[in-house]
């Protein structure tokens, strides 16, 4: 199952990160406590819609572009099978491969644009990073935890 708080709270950091921003600047602009904000970052607490659009707007972002970009994200990893298997499940070689790294890590390719890299955390806690093949300067990395 895939949470869609983590979803968010991964794309508002991905973004503040890329502006080179601490928390304490952003939750200053958007009025929001940097307790609060560092936990809606780490997926512990959904916001509000009033919250996130002023989250976005204190990231210069639009509130739809987030949106999109969360969507995306959660339909990459519907249409993956087996992404949240557990450890246990998984076949002998992919099991040998993350004994040898120490984590569960498997590298899968959806129509070659997109690189998306999966590793399993726990059994019920699998983390996908999702990079273009070929990126433009609009692109950016996608992290989310499920």
């Amino acid at each position: 199952m895939i949470l869609l708080r983590r979803v968010i709270g991964d794309a508002l950091r991905a973004r503040r990160q890329g502006q080179q921003r601490t928390l304490r600047e952003v939750s200053t602009a958007a009025n929001v406590s940097l307790g609060y904000l560092s936990e809606i970052e780490r997926g512990h607490k959904e916001p509000s819609s009033e919250l996130l659009a002023a989250i976005c707007d204190a990231l210069g972002a639009r509130l739809s572009e987030l949106l999109r970009e969360v969507s995306d994200t959660v339909a990459l990893a519907e249409q993956m099978p087996g992404v949240l298997v557990s450890m246990q499940d998984e076949p002998a070689e992919a099991t040998a491969a993350a004994k040898s790294t120490g984590r569960g890590v498997r590298q899968v390719t959806s129509d070659g644009k997109v690189a998306v890299s999966v590793r399993q955390d726990s059994p019920l806690k699998a983390t996908l990073r999702s990079t273009r093949v070929r990126p433009t300067e609009r692109d950016r990395d996608v992290v989310c935890a499920a």
